[in-house]
């Protein structure tokens, strides 16, 4: 008998990959690390035991509003009716859907609802912040994102779907980046906006996923957890907020501690919105350092030859396709260096080393001759309205022309995949 998420859930138990987090805690090496942070930092830079051991119980959570949505309408009717009944739903209200089931006006009451902690200044600070980051958000996030895929419980849904593996891995990129675009422009995440039905999409995507997984033999529950868990949906939220506000520092912008601070709080919005409502979600940006470091520090390296496809597979996506009109083509070639230049500048030396990856250099200067004009365009930001409105301009065009030049009018669906590779 198959087990489902809440079978798992109501188990309450500790993924056996979560080991490591405790053995990491008695190395030399990162007792020194925590030392050297107290007096700097002036907190220790692992959370409260407590946290960890919410978030672990954590990667047993799933999201019961979808799933319930889902075995009414998805797989109670069927697979068009439903998809035809959330598509109408994200353009028009949950109220535009004739008869509408009780799961479905749980689900958009959910994700409309403001929850306590919104405050809806922060939340279009945060926006803003991330737009002025233009495309660079966008590379350093996939190139970051490699450093998660030595863990299977990241790299099994990602790898059975085919997901970021292979030649699929540019368009999942791309999705990626489509979402994150759509989350950050003005009005994204109104009722209306293109951002808050992409996250409903990805919602139910997971759900789609979730069930396979957790049905298909090379998953383990005991090792993992649940497929595209609370736990883990959390990581990605603070890398697109507090890795990527403290991260893109290094090649000049200048992004403050307040900032930083409104990025975590959009990105804990749209991770509502997506469903995503963990035990425990850092509250600060201390908490998010601690729980970012734990993250690393649990880290099983056990993802194997899943893990290297896709950490290989993730450069080469951008290499220049054959055949491409010349224009297009030197923009793809420029872009496919830029984008080694990122993954090589922001992943550790020895990591970059154990995989088969394209050579690096020059290119991995790129992120670093940005510095200037990033450190100058920033300041005058800081200090000039105008010229912060016209950054902000200017970097959404940057962000629509990068998406753009890799896509051309191809629409992302935003679909679970129909099956998995093996």
């Amino acid at each position: 008998m198959t087990a489902t998420a809440a079978d798992i859930r109501a188990k309450d138990r500790i993924p056996t990959e979560f080991a490591p987090y405790w053995d990491a805690l008695r190395r030399p090496g990162v007792n020194r690390m925590r030392a050297a942070a107290r007096r700097v930092l002036g907190f220790d830079p692992v959370p409260h035991e407590d946290t960890v051991r919410d978030f672990a119980h954590g990667c047993y959570d799933a999201d019961p509003t979808a799933e319930a949505f889902v075995d009414e309408v998805y797989l109670g009717r069927s697979v068009n009716e439903g998809r035809g009944m959330l598509d109408r739903a994200v353009e028009h209200g949950v109220d535009a859907v004739p008869d509408a089931p009780a799961s479905m006006v749980r689900l958009f009451e959910e994700s409309e609802r403001d929850p306590e902690w919104l405050d809806r200044e922060r939340l279009e600070v945060g926006a803003h912040v991330f737009r002025r980051l233009g495309p660079s958000a966008f590379s350093f996030a996939g190139a970051t994102t490699l450093l998660a895929y030595t863990e299977n419980s990241i790299v099994k849904p990602l790898s059975l779907t085919g997901a970021y593996a292979g030649d699929t891995a540019l368009n999942r990129f791309m999705e990626t980046a489509r979402f994150w675009i759509d989350s950050t422009e003005p009005g994204g995440l109104e009722p209306a906006g293109q951002g808050r039905a992409t996250a409903i999409r990805v919602r139910i995507m997971h759900v789609f996923v979730r069930r396979r997984l957790l049905k298909h033999p090379e998953w383990n529950p005991e090792d993992w957890g649940v497929p595209i868990s609370q736990s883990e949906m959390t990581i990605p939220l603070l890398s697109s907020s507090l890795v990527t506000g403290f991260g893109l520092k290094t090649i000049g912008h200048r992004t403050t501690l307040a900032e930083i601070d409104a990025m975590m709080h959009l990105w804990r919005y749209i991770g509502h919105i997506m469903g995503v409502q963990p035990r425990h979600f850092p509250a600060n940006i201390r908490e998010g350092i601690q729980l970012s470091n734990m993250y690393m520090l649990k880290r099983a390296y056990r993802a194997g030859d899943d893990g290297r496809e896709l950490v290989e597979s993730y450069p080469r996506a951008f290499t220049p396709k054959a055949g491409t009109p010349w224009r297009k083509r030197i923009r793809e070639e420029l872009n496919y260096r830029a984008q080694l230049g990122y993954t090589r500048f922001f992943l550790p030396p020895g990591f970059y080393g154990r995989y088969e990856m394209p050579r690096p250099w020059p290119w991995a200067l790129h992120p670093l001759l940005q510095f200037p004009a990033n450190f100058a365009a920033s300041t005058l930001a800081r200090h000039n309205r105008a010229v912060a409105d016209g950054l902000d301009r200017y970097q959404r065009r940057r962000r629509e022309s990068w998406w753009r030049n890799e896509m051309g009018d191809r629409q992302s669906r935003f679909q679970a995949a129909e099956s998995f590779r093996r």
